[in-house]
């Protein structure tokens, strides 16, 4: 289906019978609507005028598609300016307030279009691609009907016939690249084919106006030839296919001139060896008749191996399907044939603006149509630009609805998450830039760091010449950051930081020992070596998390062998049994038998015990609360408890210490633990929302020098909480 062109038809016609024409399929209400807009804007361009013609050119374009009377009226008043609020009011009171959101989106999509010359500075072909990929996204995501890129299409189509048959040489240059690099690739994406091919046609012609000639003219030098071969095939074709019983038309395929240029390039071939100048298309009732008519095409005609394309089987992203194949037809000739349904035919030629026909049985909502067309076309993209390089790292597949698309000063698109602030795109743009962000102005205007962002706004970032990012960033509830990507960096600066601090101290303390060991001259690199550690910064974090004893210390500086640990002393025994090995646990009944306090738990005295025998390593003590008690076999359990007299003992118990990120607290703690007296048998630490968690593994008498040693805890400076695990 061709796309007429109004001019022609208004030299034919009059406005009126012109309008007429345009609007005989529409209910009465957007007739009279179309109308209105028409005698709005014969008043505001002037009747003959150029800017008059130029409408009703766009409105014809749109009504090939078979739009709805809101589009045929906003095409009838793009010219018209709304900056002028008298103006504005004006138009509403004549069209009504639904045409206003339309004109506005076109309106929007301008500036975005005038970015794509920033994309042609790129130093490299992939990132201009990445680029123009961007701000075709843009372009979409700034509207939310999908009418209003059709119109912007239809606009694009006419401005080109017009540039083609006058206007200057940069307006052509500038207009045959919005069309090629930005809305050609829209139009097939959003399924609208004959719009992309003429825009295509229209912008090459403009390029390069002697190649195209050069095969314009080939093909019409071989027209008479090219028909005569066609109707012949089409009658071998039809007699054929009337003998098989199927029924179907055949005709002659127009091929476009830019695809026949790509075509010529992408082979490396010229104009006569081309094999899909001469073809056929064949339309037929359902997809059954379609491969059919392929195995007697393939019958009557050799097929061209690799020149087969099933589209019905494996349709293409914009849900087109057909059937292609390539065969030497009659005098050798090569010949194409296309084969599809009726209804896959006019999907093809109208794409997503078949959408938006109005039925003749039913009046359909336009609202939930134009959801549902915009919905898909979404998909469409998606799908489409699945392996697309920009989208490596950021596809997961969201809608574009859930972006937001920015802009650098420069002109670089950035797409971010909604709601994304100024921090968000500084570590967008780079990393470095946003640990320095400390301000940002949108559109000229200077707005807090958690401002949200909308499409389309320029974001310009105030940045200090060095410096880091601030905690409260990483607080929800104040809204600095909507994105993963920029709190994970936030993260990663702060516990650099806090890794670099503890390298630090420990160090200094490393070097402390080391100086009171008299072996301040061994290296570290050494020492790191024989305490079994690859880096001298994994020895000193490791040195003052105290995961390194004095002992240690000792052998790897002087070589000393470490002591065989000493034998344990005989058990005692009582009436009621002291058992062997835990300090003061009494097991009831038993006599001299084999106990260990339990890991897990780590009992100390008062805490209420219970014995559990294992097979063959004695009795295992537990702390009655342990979790572990509830997956062990009940008959197992035995009752324990603590002798009198415990004072002697010593017993390990874990403890868990929450601190600010400062690394200064651990010391102070160690400090507090070493007046105390109390020994350090393990520690371990982490991180966790940029809060230090500090395990200890402490010797005690039990839980009354437990109880006073955590008070002491909580109140060293820095520490948030102290408990027992």
């Amino acid at each position: 289906m061709s796309i007429p062109r109004t001019k022609a038809a208004e030299s034919a016609l009059e406005p009126e019978r012109w309008l007429d024409a345009l609007t005989v399929r529409l209910p009465e209400a957007e007739r009279d609507l179309v109308a209105r807009a028409h005698a709005y804007a014969s008043r505001a361009y002037g009747e003959g005028g150029r800017m008059m013609a130029h409408a009703r050119g766009v409105a014809g374009v749109l009504g090939a598609l078979r739009m709805d009377g809101e589009s045929l009226a906003a095409a009838l008043l793009l010219g018209v300016d709304l900056e002028k609020r008298q103006q504005r009011e004006a138009l509403e009171k004549a069209v009504g307030s639904d045409v206003l959101p339309l004109l506005d989106g076109v309106a929007r999509m301008a500036p975005i279009q005038a970015l794509r010359e920033c994309a042609q500075t790129a130093a490299r072909s992939s990132d201009k691609a990445a680029q123009l990929e961007a701000l075709r996204k843009m372009l979409l995501a700034m509207v939310q009907d999908v009418r209003v890129v059709l119109v912007r299409l239809a606009d694009q189509v006419q401005l080109l016939r017009e540039l083609a048959a006058g206007g200057s040489e940069q307006e052509r240059q500038d207009a045959a690249g919005d069309a090629l690099e930005l809305l050609a690739p829209l139009a097939n994406r959003l399924g609208v084919w004959q719009l992309k091919w003429e825009l295509e046609d229209l912008a090459f012609r403009c390029l390069e106006p002697d190649t195209y000639k050069s095969i314009a003219r080939k093909l019409d030098e071989k027209r008479i030839d090219r028909e005569a071969y066609i109707g012949e095939v089409t009658e071998v074709l039809r007699e054929a296919l009337a003998q098989a019983g199927i029924r179907a038309d055949v005709m002659g395929r127009p091929k476009h001139i830019y695809s026949i240029f790509r075509k010529m390039q992408r082979k490396n071939v010229g104009f006569e060896d081309l094999s899909d100048v001469r073809a056929v298309r064949v339309l037929v009732e359902d997809t059954r008749d379609c491969y059919a008519v392929l195995g007697l095409a393939h019958q009557l005609w050799t097929p061209i191996p690799g020149e087969f394309d099933d589209y019905i089987a494996k349709p293409k992203a914009n849900d087109y399907r057909s059937l292609h194949t390539a065969v030497v037809g009659p005098e050798s000739r090569v010949l194409e044939v296309q084969i599809r349904t009726r209804e896959m035919h006019r999907h093809a030629e109208l794409g997503v603006a078949a959408h938006w026909r109005y039925k003749e049985s039913a009046r359909p909502d336009p609202r939930y149509d134009r959801k549902l067309s915009w919905l898909r076309s979404i998909l469409d993209w998606r799908e489409d630009l699945a392996d697309a390089a920009d989208l490596a790292e950021s596809f997961r597949g969201e809608l574009l609805e859930d972006s937001v698309y920015l802009l650098t000063p420069q002109g670089r698109v950035i797409d971010l998450p909604q709601g994304a602030t100024p921090v968000d795109f500084a570590y967008r743009v780079h990393t470095d830039l946003g640990h320095r962000c400390r301000g940002a102005r949108v559109n000229g205007q200077m707005v807090p760091l958690n401002f949200t962002l909308s499409n389309g706004q320029v974001v310009e970032i105030v940045a200090a010449k060095e410096g880091g990012p601030s905690r409260d960033w990483l607080n929800p509830a104040l809204g600095f950051l909507r994105g993963n990507r920029a709190r994970t960096k936030v993260r990663q600066w702060f516990n650099s930081q806090a890794l670099d601090d503890v390298v630090a101290q420990g160090r200094a303390a490393l070097e402390k020992e080391l100086h009171r060991l008299g072996a301040s001259g061994l290296g570290f690199e050494e020492l790191a070596s024989r305490l079994g550690h690859a880096r001298p910064e994994d020895l000193f974090a490791a040195y003052l998390r105290g995961d390194i004893s004095s002992r240690q210390m000792q052998i790897a500086v002087r070589g000393e062998e470490q002591p065989a640990p000493p034998a344990p002393s005989p058990p005692a025994t009582s009436s009621e049994s002291r058992s062997a090995g835990a300090p003061g646990v009494l097991i009831v009944g038993v006599d001299k038998l084999l106990t260990a306090l339990g890991r897990c738990c780590k009992p100390a005295p008062p805490d209420p015990i219970v014995g559990f025998v294992t097979r063959g390593k004695g009795v295992t003590v537990h702390r009655r609360s342990c979790s572990n008690l509830k997956r062990l076999p009940g008959e197992r359990l035995i009752a324990a408890g603590w002798s009198e007299d415990t004072r002697e003992a010593r017993f390990p118990v874990d403890v868990e210490i929450e601190a600010g990120g400062q690394q200064e607290v651990m010391q102070a703690v160690l400090d507090m633990l070493s007046r105390e007296k109390v020994k350090v048998l393990g520690s371990r630490w982490q991180l966790h929302d940029l809060n230090l968690r500090i395990g200890y593994t402490l010797e005690v008498t039990g839980l009354d020098q437990l109880t006073r040693l955590l008070a002491q805890i909580r109140g060293v400076p820095g520490v948030l909480g102290a408990r027992r695990r």
